[in-house]
């Protein structure tokens, strides 16, 4: 998933929960919140509250990668060119994917009942 897909997504549910807001003050509801959270504020309660990631319809869930992961992802983007994983360290490893920038993280995304999963 690209981040820009990500960032249509996440700004599609801001706004519906946004728009809750203006419905409440046209039919004269009154909640004990008077304005709506910023988005970061938002997503951040997405990830970690799921009676609220439930009540918007979409879910953010982040995992670290394991070292073979990360391997797997190198492998793929250097479709060709031999590595020789067996002889070096973990730490070594590490610092290898961490200098040619492979994700260290998985994130998927629901919404609306499509699942997307794209690496950071």
């Amino acid at each position: 998933m690209s981040n820009e897909r990500y960032n249509q997504i996440i700004d599609e549910a801001y706004e519906n929960y946004c728009k809750s807001f203006d419905a409440q003050s046209e039919i004269g509801s009154h909640s004990f919140d008077t304005d709506p959270m910023t988005n970061i504020m938002f997503v951040e309660k997405i990830k970690n509250l799921d009676w609220f990631s439930e009540k918007w319809g979409i879910k953010i869930e982040e995992r670290e990668l394991n070292v073979d992961e990360r391997k797997d992802i190198w492998n793929k983007d250097n479709f060709g060119q031999d590595m020789s994983w067996y002889n070096m360290v973990e730490s070594d490893i590490t610092i290898l994917l961490n200098e040619d920038n492979i994700p260290t993280k998985l994130i998927t995304l629901t919404y609306n009942n499509e699942k997307i999963e794209s690496y950071e």
